[in-house]
């Protein structure tokens, strides 16, 4: 490679990797709250969300973090897959705008003379304050610098190129030297992790007169392909919608791809009809940023009629059995028009709620258990929580006689109560974090007795176990004395200073969740017992997680 400075060329990658890295980094600091905020508010329609993904990521210039929000409103149950489908292909076609970063300011400005002064400021101000919004801004525009910077070092590194990096045996071979350069692009953003720096490569080459406008758009679908792997790479070990996000995004790239290559020859005429009429110049590397929004554009276009099929199909893949869990089984739209009907299948409805919810805090209460590290990372309560109320919604555009009227009322508050139930049980992951820290073995084995009679009142309360039925009052005043003795004990060691407060606060607060827990479990199952019995269902510990589920209950 002899007139190409491969040191040049190695130094020009790693600046770019890490101006984008410090701009990424500063911007998401910068507009990280406001972020968050704007994904929950402002994605109602799918063109409000592919607007919000466009512009998201060409401010923070992170398509990952992007993504990576959406899917946590996904998981979180505030942001339905379907709409954030939508997120994603903004997202997709908001990266493009690094392209026109390169190419209209990159190879336009005298690089150095832009990129030092942009350093020093930004430098200056991330000094000033470091964990402030300044300081995230200043590193922001000191990472906007060494981008810069990064694209002069590719430049020059490509200067005398053009006879040396000789890609003509590439050339001249129809469809096999396109898909040689797609293959090319592919494993380059592959390799360095980052569609932006292969794009960088990719504009640089062409702007030299190393690469032909053909084999540099190839290589540009071949870069957008590229990106998917990091959606993969991100979904290992990850949720079942983050597997469904990441095959969201593979799909897409992969259509947008195949329907660019197969319509390359059109696209190119197309992209310099809109060149001539924006008025853009003949640079070729205008002419390939130009062509990456076109084709991802058109490929959300492709998408548009296909999203709500597509959510479907991803809905069936990679369900998981507490997803299954989380499924009605006694509710639908056919039930919900007869209210009398209806009320029944909400009463078995909700009492699989209250063992769902129920049989998740004993395994949580449980602190001879494997902790929160071993909880299943999907809940199956929202889900089948939110049915419920889609039910009894239909159910209410019905006139329905007074006392089928006061029974849903009854099992509406039921419902509220483990509702509540299921925000508690959040908090008992305090009693596994902190028990183990606590050196007073008399002290522990206090809180693992009185766990233990908390799960044994919980599986009493169940409406779904063989034993359901209210606790006598005696064994419901022995919790609370125990309780409130641990609590005297866990103030004494922490003024004695025998443990620590911040320790002594975990513990308590996990304690004082898990009696609120059983009060609200007590206070449904009180409703529930005055309502006509519903037969006897199967438990979720006993059907659905099987031996492990079992052993996870297990108080002895």
């Amino acid at each position: 490679m002899d007139g190409i400075n491969l040191g040049g060329l190695l130094g020009g990658v790693g600046l770019f990797l890490l101006g984008m890295t410090m701009m990424t980094d500063g911007l998401k600091l910068a507009v990280g709250p406001s972020l968050s905020r704007l994904l929950h508010t402002w994605t109602a329609t799918r063109l409000r969300g592919l607007l919000f993904g466009i512009f998201a990521t060409a401010l923070v210039q992170s398509s990952s973090a992007v993504t990576v929000a959406a899917i946590g409103f996904v998981n979180a149950g505030l942001l339905p897959l379907g709409q954030s489908l939508w997120i994603f292909f903004g997202s997709n076609v908001g990266t493009t705008f690094t392209g026109w970063l390169v190419a209209v300011i990159g190879f336009k400005l005298k690089l150095e003379a832009a990129a030092l002064p942009l350093i020093g400021i930004g430098i200056m101000l991330r000094l000033s304050g470091p964990e402030t919004r300044r300081g995230a801004i200043g590193g922001a525009i000191g990472g906007f610098g060494v981008l810069f910077l990064g694209i002069g070092f590719l430049q020059q590194a490509f200067a005398g190129g053009g006879s040396a990096l000789d890609l003509s045996v590439l050339s001249g071979h129809g469809i096999w030297s396109i898909l040689a350069f797609v293959l090319a692009g592919t494993v380059l953003t592959v390799l360095m992790q980052a569609s932006a720096a292969a794009l960088a490569i990719v504009l640089t080459l062409a702007e030299a007169g190393v690469l032909p406008l053909t084999e540099a758009a190839a290589a540009v679908i071949g870069a957008n392909i590229g990106t998917t792997t990091t959606a993969l790479l991100a979904s290992i070990g990850a949720t079942p919608n983050a597997h469904r996000a990441a095959l969201a995004h593979v799909m897409f790239n992969l259509l947008t791809g195949v329907v660019a290559l197969l319509s390359l020859p059109l696209l190119l005429q197309l992209i310099a009809m809109l060149r001539d009429w924006l008025e853009l110049g003949a640079q070729p590397a205008v002419s390939l940023a130009l062509f990456h929004t076109v084709f991802n554009l058109l490929g959300v276009a492709l998408m548009w009629p296909l999203t709500d099929r597509l959510a479907r199909f991803l809905q069936g893949r990679f369900r998981t059995q507490e997803e299954e869990i989380g499924q009605p089984r006694y509710i639908d739209r056919n039930v919900g028009s007869v209210p009398a009907l209806a009320v029944d299948a909400l009463h078995r409805e909700i009492s699989r709620l209250g063992n769902i919810v129920l049989d998740t805090v004993r395994r949580r209460a449980t602190p001879d258990g494997d902790g929160p590290s071993a909880w299943p990372k999907v809940d199956p309560f929202p889900p089948l929580a939110r049915a419920i109320v889609d039910f009894v919604t239909e159910v209410n555009r019905h006139p329905m006689p007074q006392d089928t009227a006061r029974n849903l009322a009854s099992l509406l508050r039921v419902h509220r109560y483990y509702d509540t139930c299921h925000e508690l049980s959040a908090e008992l992951g305090r009693i596994h974090t902190a028990l183990p820290t606590i050196a007073d073995a008399a002290l522990v084995d206090a809180s693992r007795t009185l766990a233990r009679q908390a799960v044994g009142l919980l599986e009493q309360l169940d409406p779904l176990l063989a034993d359901f039925q209210l606790p006598d009052a005696e064994r419901l005043a022995d919790f609370e004395l125990n309780y409130h003795a641990l609590k005297a004990r866990l103030l004494e060691a922490g003024a004695a200073g025998t443990i620590n407060i911040d320790c002594m606060d975990e513990v308590m607060s996990g304690f004082s969740a898990l009696r609120r827990l059983v009060e609200q479990a007590h206070k449904a199952a009180a409703i529930l017992e005055t309502l006509s019995p519903v037969p006897l269902g199967t438990p979720v510990s006993s059907e659905e997680t099987g031996e492990e589920g079992q052993e996870a209950l297990s108080v002895d």
